[in-house]
């Protein structure tokens, strides 16, 4: 039988193969496996996701324009200079380290070189306390025109539509039996409640809805009882949280650290070392594409650190302020016990944050849902951003100590800075002239 030559079999079996080997070279260049330059297809490249917000940015490699904000680049394995601008944005800039098969991801925050200014409030603003959820500000106000709006309020920050004074809730009008303006506040754990603390009287209020004053019972008789309660769930939710942490760390963090906070995601912490220590290496599986930042595995004494627990990493982020504020050291120092304490088998168990006076044990409260009162970095909501005041500035960083950008210079009182819980805005505290009182602005970063 003889075999009949036919072209277009031939030329379907060719197209066949080359959509094959095409797909298939297609995959892999997708994968990062090959990537082309000036001599042809090259094997083992790494991913660049070059993104931004906002969005829209020129990115820069080794200073050579090669896009724009949101783009993934296919870059041969090795140490590249990048750099993100936009008109009228600070310059994000990084040495990056690009992996063969593996994805770097730049997620630069921009932040806008001349921030919008708008105030919050317009009657004045001083006592100020934060929340333990960051979401609500408690101050006292007695420059209203209408003497029943003096008195105490709060402001939620959740609402995204809180423009002024108007939008905060009033929840004690002012009294001329109580000294409001100098009175010290214990917030509940669940940011519920206010324990109001006078000289002449100690009241529970409720932070959601005005509370009548004069009607409101004592609880100076059982404050001891209600403060431990609140202790207790503090100390719960802190082994909960730092229980996720390798025990070197948990060790560091509990006996030779102060001024501990964990970021509002729980992946990080931040901390004041107490004495220099070394951080041993491997101390979780190794991850892929981590961080490629230079990290501080030597801790020094009074130097500020940031542990990450899902890259093992361990980066020095700053120094302790000459002039600090009141210090925080955690409770759960028994971490590695087999079971909590509690208040049925030790009554006395929590009381580590009541001190001898009331307005201390204020602070001790206010200073361990806040590092504002530390007067040391304070986490941003996006947990990957930290904010310090200094010199009448403010900057902020990203968490492995890269891009210290000053954000705000001007004046404002007392080191006050507080993050809006999605991250827009700075609140601060000021005023631009001598004639009106302080009043709450906010700083928008976005």
């Amino acid at each position: 039988m003889k075999f009949k030559f036919n072209p277009r079999v031939v030329y379907t079996l060719f197209s066949a193969i080359a959509i094959f080997a095409g797909t298939i070279l297609a995959i892999q260049y997708a994968q990062g496996k090959y990537h082309f330059t000036n001599e042809g297809l090259s094997k083992e490249t790494g991913l660049l996701s070059a993104n931004s917000f906002p969005t829209g940015a020129q990115v820069y490699i080794n200073d050579r324009l090669v896009s724009a904000t949101d783009d993934t680049l296919y870059l041969k394995p090795g140490d590249y200079q990048v750099k993100i601008q936009k008109e009228g944005y600070h310059t994000w800039e990084k040495n990056l380290q690009v992996e063969g098969a593996l994805v770097t991801q730049t997620n630069a925050q921009l932040f806008p070189i001349v921030p919008k200014l708008t105030p919050l409030t317009f009657s004045g603003v001083s006592n100020v306390s934060p929340s333990p959820d960051g979401s609500k500000l408690l101050f006292y106000t007695n420059s209203a025109t209408i003497p029943a709006k003096n008195g105490l309020y709060v402001l939620d920050l959740s609402n995204s539509l809180v423009l002024f004074q108007r939008d905060a809730t009033q929840i004690a009008e002012d009294s001329a039996l109580l000294d409001l303006e100098n009175a010290k506040f214990i917030w509940s754990p669940d940011s519920s409640e206010i324990m109001l603390i006078t000289e002449n009287k100690e009241m529970l209020l409720e932070s959601n809805k005005k509370n009548n004053l004069r009607l409101l019972t004592d609880v100076s008789f059982k404050k001891k009882q209600i403060l431990s309660a609140w202790e207790e769930e503090i100390y719960l939710r802190e082994r909960q949280f730092l229980s996720k942490f390798p025990d070197e760390i948990i060790q560091i963090a509990t006996q030779s650290a102060h001024n501990v906070y964990l970021s509002p995601d729980k992946e990080r912490l931040i901390y004041t070392a107490d004495e220099s220590l070394t951080i041993p290496e491997g101390l979780i599986p190794p991850v892929l594409a981590t961080n490629t930042q230079p990290e501080s595995r030597n801790i020094e004494a009074n130097k500020i650190y940031i542990y990450d627990r899902e890259e093992d990493k361990n980066f020095y982020v700053g120094e302790e302020a000459t002039e600090s504020g009141n210090t925080k050291l955690l409770l759960a120092n028994d971490l590695y016990n087999k079971s909590p304490m509690n208040l049925e088998s030790s009554p006395s168990a929590f009381v580590n944050l009541q001190a001898t006076t009331s307005a201390q044990t204020a602070d001790n409260y206010g200073t361990y849902y806040t590092s504002l009162i530390s007067n040391t970095y304070q986490w941003m909501p996006d947990s990957k951003h930290i904010v310090v005041a200094s010199d009448d500035k403010i900057n902020i960083k990203t968490y492995d100590n890269t891009n210290d950008t000053t954000v705000y210079s001007g004046p404002f009182t007392d080191n006050f800075i507080y993050p809006w819980p999605d991250g827009s805005k700075l609140l601060i505290l000021t005023s631009f002239s001598p004639e009106t009182p302080v009043n709450f602005y906010a700083v928008d970063l976005k």
